[in-house]
């Protein structure tokens, strides 16, 4: 990767596209600092920070820590990822919008961008008005002698206006820069909280290697006292050692594809010979990415989320706390459920994705067929006997690494590290997305010069 990226700086075109996006970063970070008006930043960071294990925990992650601090860039870009991921879904539903994606071309394709851009101002403005009633709940709105309904207005718009800005960022970087915009983007939120989250699980291992009182001591013998330091001593290395493995894992992964070989037939045009070349179908065994994490984390943060606005749950021994206590992070039934809910929406997200009897219709139309199997339904049921497969595979793997982060957190009492898998995933393959993109872009330019 460093040297994909010193061979990319010595490019002139390139080292361009890798400045533009540098400089777009930090507008995006200084955004990420200027906080938006009447709102008591300090008091919602303390009161976020007791919320790491709920959906205001993933969104805080996803945006860099600006959703905590309500800042201009606090809803970040994901009304922009829901936007992307209702159109595309709704492309599956409504006819019109699927002949539009596919027999539409290039102006099919700009129709439902724009379409994407209304409905992400759209889903912004109903963001910004939930964070405004959370924080207003909470009283941490201060318009001092102004209306309450212009205060409400100025910051619903704030938080709109710097949402619709990164979207419009996001896209000069995709256009301008190296990469996909928006990728990078929740790239740099992401590793901007990186710091943060070290000394979060440096806290936590400290706290969890002297947790002992005097009186558990005195009821130990000096050989058990020895073990329990000692095996507190191995703490970090071991969570050092795991997190790299952890990354490791994670790009072998990605990088990971099942080829189905296919065979095109010979055909003879004139007095020449076509065809009877072979060929493959790359499946890619994580095919639906972060997004089963994504919902799947949604969906079990429910209760909890919920849970913030009913003020019985904070009291001990109510229903609404006893019910909450099965959807903490650090409970049996929560990963259960957790783990369930991935396996579920990747399939769905695999479905979405991948088409079987669309492929092998293709297959059939230029003359391609699978070895052993004979073109049409049997090619189709073929292929998707290999995708149930791929995605139990897939779905497993998504899995491991949602919960691994999730009861290390637990363990060590680092709740935040809750959504440390989702994170990771989504570094690594935009990383990996990245420097395939930077390799792509200097092999062209290396043809281009040999033809010229």
């Amino acid at each position: 990767m460093i040297q994909t990226i010193r061979n990319a700086w010595a490019v002139p075109e390139l080292r361009k596209k890798i400045l533009f996006t540098i400089m777009a970063l930090l507008i995006f970070r200084l955004g990420s600092a200027i906080p938006v008006p009447y709102i008591d930043s300090n008091a919602l960071r303390d009161y976020m920070q007791t919320q790491s294990g709920t959906i205001l925990g993933l969104m805080n992650a996803m945006s860099g820590s600006a959703f905590s601090m309500a800042t201009i860039f606090a809803l970040s870009i994901q009304p922009y990822i829901n936007s992307s991921i209702i159109i595309q879904l709704l492309t599956v539903a409504i006819p019109a919008l699927e002949r539009l994606q596919k027999e539409g071309g290039e102006e099919g394709r700009k129709k439902l961008a724009s379409i994407t851009r209304y409905t992400t101002v759209a889903i912004a403005l109903l963001q910004g008005f939930g964070y405004y009633s959370l924080v207003n709940s909470y009283g941490l709105v201060n318009g001092g002698a102004l209306p309450g309904i212009w205060v409400g207005i100025v910051i619903i718009l704030s938080f709109t206006a710097g949402s619709a800005f990164l979207m419009w960022l996001g896209e000069q970087i995709t256009e301008f820069g190296i990469g996909n915009g928006i990728s990078i983007i929740l790239f740099a939120g992401i590793v901007s909280r990186g710091p943060a989250m070290i000394q979060t699980m440096i806290t936590g291992v400290r706290n969890w290697r002297n947790p002992l009182t005097d009186a558990q001591l005195a009821q130990m013998t000096q050989t058990q006292i020895d073990n329990h330091f000692v095996l507190a001593g191995w703490a970090v290395p071991l969570v050092i050692i795991g997190m790299i493995a952890l990354v490791v894992f994670i790009v072998f992964i990605q990088n990971a594809e099942r080829r189905i070989p296919v065979q095109y037939a010979k055909r003879v045009v004139g007095r020449k010979m076509y065809g009877g070349q072979a060929s493959h179908i790359p499946m890619k065994v994580s095919m639906s990415g972060v997004m089963p994490i994504i919902f799947a984390q949604a969906i079990a943060s429910l209760p909890a989320t919920i849970g913030m606005f009913v003020p019985s749950a904070q009291v001990e021994g109510s229903g609404w706390n006893t019910f909450l206590k099965w959807f903490d992070t650090s409970s049996v039934f929560y990963i259960v459920v957790y783990f369930l809910l991935i396996l579920g929406f990747s399939y769905f997200y695999a479905t979405m994705q991948f088409n079987p009897v669309e492929v092998a219709n293709n297959l059939k139309k230029n003359g391609g067929f699978i070895p052993g199997f004979r073109p049409g339904k049997p090619t189709a049921d073929f292929i998707h006997k290999v995708l149930n497969k791929i995605t139990l595979f897939g779905a497993i793997y998504l899995a491991i690494i949602a919960i691994v982060p999730l009861i290390t957190g637990s363990a060590i009492g680092a709740s935040n590290l809750a959504i440390g898998g989702t994170s990771v995933i989504i570094v690594v393959g935009v990383a990996l997305e990245t420097v395939k993109t930077m390799e792509a872009q200097m092999l062209m330019r290396h043809y281009k010069g040999f033809l010229e």
